[in-house]
């Protein structure tokens, strides 16, 4: 007992050993996007220390002893961020250990934390990190208690186990179509239960937890989840696609004065988080979806983030994660948005959207140094990263695709061992 005792603390004490930070790094010659919508500082120098962006200045020699990087005029942004993901929580649906977005039954609704069951070593994130993102947010698919599926996390990307950037950072709502069935079979008892909810988590907040909820509908676990929504503290993440249920979401945060981010919603300067590619009806829902979304929502003047939010598809969400993202921004672009606002949509905006904006989102003094120097146009997939820093770290850019290249490479046709013992 004593040794299994012994090698639980050594291994926590690796767990928990912070990244070590690089030393100074000067990135000069860059093509900089500081603050994104804003027109690039050129021939920027950009200084990395402890962690942080130290200086960022047109023509700045670099400190002595700094490690120096030549970005040769190459367009250098922050680390993306994809607004709505699966990522550490999904790794291979095709096994029921391969996943740990969605729980179907005990007493989880809205208490259901993803943060628990986040995997620092998934392949995923590597992939992501290859395409320039560096940070995620990752929203549950479905809890115990519809419509709430659970407490979304946001990510950052970084090579370490401290992969954990904000717990809690949203409680997310599925209405519409995908939640009837959960909810009883009608989406108006989606909203009577959520506004339901909400009313006894101020009960049972209001009793000092000498009572529970009035008709027990909700039990403390999910009361207590939801007080950081009624104080404004977390947002309500709805995934809403019609427009009935798009005005009951603009209705309940005017009742409720909640916050909420709300995929597709264009009133009351809510902030969306949407798919770029959500063009075709896969249910009635989403008869109205088009191509414009994001241009018609900004030229409104609403903040918009970009991220996999529709369902249908993991791939989407998780394997191609930094991939899809791109591609959906310069889709945004030929469609009416423009360059800077489509760098807005996956950096700083997601940022400001789900509460990380103080530390992440842009290349300005003081913020975590989350930088790409990118080859050719990041928002086109022809475009890659030439190097990658999570925190002022520069991570690798190999990934398992690398490795199974190489293994199953035509030079090794005549090789007397099969492929797996390579």
């Amino acid at each position: 007992m004593r040794r299994a005792f012994l090698g639980l603390v050594g291994l926590a004490s690796v767990l928990m050993a912070p990244a070590a930070m690089a030393q100074t790094t000067a990135i000069i010659h860059a093509k900089a996007y500081v603050q994104p919508g804003s027109p690039a500082t050129l021939d920027a120098t950009i200084i990395i220390e402890a962690g942080k962006i130290k200086a960022v200045t047109a023509g700045l020699a670099p400190p002595p002893g700094a490690e120096v990087v030549d970005a040769k005029g190459a367009i250098v942004t922050p680390g993306f961020m994809n607004g709505a993901s699966q990522l550490g929580i999904e790794e291979v649906t095709s096994t029921d250990d391969g996943a740990d977005r969605a729980v179907k039954s005990g007493p989880l609704g809205a208490a259901f934390d993803i943060q628990y069951g986040l995997n620092a070593n998934s392949e995923l994130l590597r992939v992501a990190r290859f395409d320039g993102v560096t940070r995620a947010m990752t929203l549950p698919t479905g809890s115990a208690s519809a419509p709430f599926t659970g407490q979304g996390a946001a990510l950052r990307l970084s090579e370490n186990a401290d992969i954990l950037d904000m717990a809690r950072a949203a409680v997310a709502v599925q209405t519409g179509g995908p939640s009837d069935p959960a909810a009883g079979g009608s989406r108006a008892a989606q909203w009577q239960i959520l506004r339901n909810a909400l009313d006894e988590a101020r009960e049972y907040r209001a009793a000092k937890r000498g009572l529970g909820p009035r008709d027990q509908v909700l039990n403390h676990l999910d009361a207590d989840a939801l007080a950081p929504v009624l104080d404004g503290k977390v947002p309500l993440a709805i995934a809403a696609t019609r427009e009935s249920d798009i005005r009951q979401a603009i209705a309940l945060a005017r009742d409720e004065h909640v916050r909420v981010v709300a995929d597709l919603l264009a009133a009351a300067k809510i902030p969306v988080v949407l798919d770029p590619f959500a063009n075709l009806a896969y249910s009635l829902d989403e008869i109205g979806a088009r191509l414009d979304n994001a241009a018609i929502l900004r030229k409104a003047g609403v903040i918009v983030g970009f991220g996999m939010v529709d369902d249908l598809s993991s791939v989407y969400e998780s394997y191609l994660a930094g991939e899809t993202l791109r591609e959906g921004a310069g889709l945004a672009i030929a469609n009416g948005l423009t360059w800077d606002q489509a760098l807005e949509a996956v950096t700083e905006s997601p940022a400001r959207i789900w509460g990380v904006a103080d530390h992440y989102g842009s290349l300005t003094v003081g913020q975590d140094a989350d930088v790409v120097i990118w080859h050719g146009d990041p928002l086109d997939v022809s475009g890659w990263p030439d190097a990658v820093y999570v925190r002022g770290v520069k991570a690798s850019l190999h990934t398992r695709q690398d490795d199974l290249g190489k293994r199953y490479a035509p030079a090794h046709a005549t090789d007397p061992w099969p492929s797996n013992y390579r």
